[in-house]
């Protein structure tokens, strides 16, 4: 494609994202969680499509610390370190925002979302949990029900919000009428 004048509209960016055409990829973000839970950081070490992780070694050899590692808590804070493309984030956050995560693992990922909105409020904009990504379809094998609540609509129109007609079009876009 040939270079435009100026930056890409806010619009357009979003667009490519929803549409997760692959210069998506090529948007980087590192970021550093530090005093993590590691079982949280297990957790986020299960993504490795798009994403490297640096997590900090335990290991009494490395540290200089004297303890036994077989009786060594999983709440042991620990750093963990990430760089990711917008790829990589979108699909994260379909599984870590899901009220089948952890609260815990999903805190810390809306948190580093957070860190992200004002930088890059489309790529914001465009991580939600499973069921608004796939339109009110739970692949859950318990699903929480969220899908068929009001808030779940409200989340979902926010999510389809400034998409051209076009692609409205091309999509099937359907509300629960049966809100519970």
């Amino acid at each position: 494609m040939e270079a435009g004048k100026g930056e890409p509209s806010s619009n357009w960016k979003r667009k490519m994202l929803l549409a997760e055409h692959s210069p998506i990829r090529k948007l980087i973000i590192n970021w550093k969680w530090e005093n993590l839970k590691s079982w949280i950081s297990v957790h986020y070490v299960r993504h490795k499509f798009g994403i490297e992780h640096w997590v900090r070694s335990q290991r009494p050899d490395r540290t200089g610390e004297r303890y036994n590692r077989d009786e060594a808590p999983q709440g042991t804070l620990i750093e963990h370190e990430c760089e990711a493309n917008a790829q990589a984030i979108i699909n994260i956050s379909r599984k870590r925002l899901c009220n089948q995560a952890m609260p815990e693992t999903r805190e810390a990922w809306k948190a580093f979302l957070e860190t992200i909105k004002d930088k890059e409020p489309e790529l914001y904009s465009c991580c939600v949990p499973e069921c608004i990504y796939r339109n009110g379809f739970c692949s859950e094998y318990k699903t929480c029900k969220w899908n068929h609540t009001k808030e779940f609509e409200n989340q979902l129109k926010k999510y389809i919000e400034g998409i051209e007609n076009q692609i409205n079009k091309n999509t099937n876009i359907i509300f629960n009428e049966n809100i519970k």
